[in-house]
């Protein structure tokens, strides 16, 4: 693509995990209501994949996020902020001729139909990533890959890079795909099908109840397995009800050692559900804890983050679906898109709770300090 720079700094530290995707400047609402209403922003940073590059670092693991911003203010305030949550930023690509992406958005939460949000990403420098801007040593070397479906909708040249890195290849990262289906993002009608064939291509997948519904026509999780049946792990979260996990094989992908996972069979990007051979699955249901929210957005990402530092530390699947929980509890109860998770030794208590104590908790603002009280009465 004309314009591109080459990635600015060595990239020389094998990290965990990599999250590749855009992030922007975002400006959150002085208080809640109508964007044509709202009187004033304050300056945040939003973007799913480095929202879970910043909470896996909090959690002490080492990550990288790969992306593209502009030469411009908000790409060094974005650089800044996430490196500064101690995440490695050596390679993140600088644009001098694209913009960084912004957006603004309302309170509400996604699913309702309240909830604003105004894009301003068109031609920004992330959407000029592509398999030849976005070197594959960027992301290579490391125990798992973390995408979403954010990045496809952003341009065919970032179809064709989500496409080759979801494709089998020898030494392939294990491979962590959250659908994350944003419909503003999409004008031509082809979500399903491509957010259908890049999940069918990665080894552990995160896709909420709701969005499958609106994708594919169901939000029953059994039956969402039917039409992902290749994933080793697949996660169906049900808002503040509860997540199921389905796994199959002999190791669930993304345990100890993810990269030492055999690719994945080649299945087509873009293709009908083809019948296969049915796989017997382990169901693992984990409730969410009551939450006091203060902010619906950016849950998701974190939900991915807990349960990805839970499997990088080798702990089973019912802690890893409670992790996630605590994770996105921290964000529901602040303001804006991240918060920090709770301390290891903190959600690990909580985690270990038996099942009628993990029933009472009931997390409100502060929750995450060890000294709070979280269960009620």
């Amino acid at each position: 693509m004309s314009g591109a720079t080459p990635v600015d700094g060595p990239v020389d530290q094998t990290p965990d995990v990599v999250c590749l995707g855009e992030s922007m400047v975002t400006f959150l609402p002085s208080r809640p209501g109508r964007l044509a209403d709202v009187p004033a922003f304050t300056r945040a940073i939003g973007g799913a994949e480095s929202n879970v590059a910043c909470a896996l670092a909090a959690a002490g693991h080492r990550v990288r996020w790969v992306g593209r911003v502009g030469r411009d203010g908000f790409g060094d305030h974005l650089v800044s902020v996430i490196g500064g949550h101690g995440v490695d930023v050596t390679a993140v690509g600088r644009d001098p001729h694209r913009p960084t992406g912004v957006y603004f958005r309302t309170d509400q939460d996604r699913a309702t139909d309240a909830h604003e949000v105004v894009y301003y990403r068109a031609g920004s420098a992330a959407s000029a990533m592509s398999p030849s801007t976005v070197p594959y040593a960027s992301v290579a070397g490391a125990r798992i890959l973390h995408v979403t479906g954010i990045t496809a909708a952003l341009s065919a040249d970032c179809l064709a890079l989500m496409r080759e890195l979801t494709a089998p290849r020898p030494g392939r990262p294990l491979v962590s795909f959250d659908v994350n289906h944003r419909a503003g993002l999409w004008h031509d009608g082809s979500a399903a099908d491509v957010l259908l064939g890049l999940a069918r291509g990665a080894d552990v997948v995160f896709v909420g109840a709701d969005e499958a519904e609106r994708l594919w026509g169901t939000a029953d999780p059994a039956a969402i397995r039917s039409l992902l049946p290749e994933p080793s792990v697949l996660v169906v979260k049900r808002g503040g009800e509860d997540a199921v996990a389905f796994e199959h094989g002999a190791a669930p992908r993304g345990g100890p050692s993810p990269a030492s996972v055999a690719p994945v069979a080649p299945v087509a990007p873009v293709a009908p559900v083809a019948p296969v051979a049915p796989v017997r699955d382990t169901v693992t249901r984990a409730p969410a804890p009551r939450v006091v929210l203060v902010s619906p957005v950016g849950a998701g990402d974190a939900f991915a983050a807990g349960f990805l530092s839970a499997a990088l530390r080798g702990l089973g699947t019912a802690a890893r679906l409670r992790h996630g929980h605590l994770a996105a509890a921290a964000v529901l109860t602040v303001p804006g898109d991240f918060a920090a998770p709770p301390r290891r030794g903190h959600a690990d208590r909580l985690v270990a709770l038996d099942d009628a104590a993990w029933g009472t908790l009931h997390l409100g603002p502060g929750w995450t300090g060890d000294d709070q009280e979280v269960r009620t009465p």
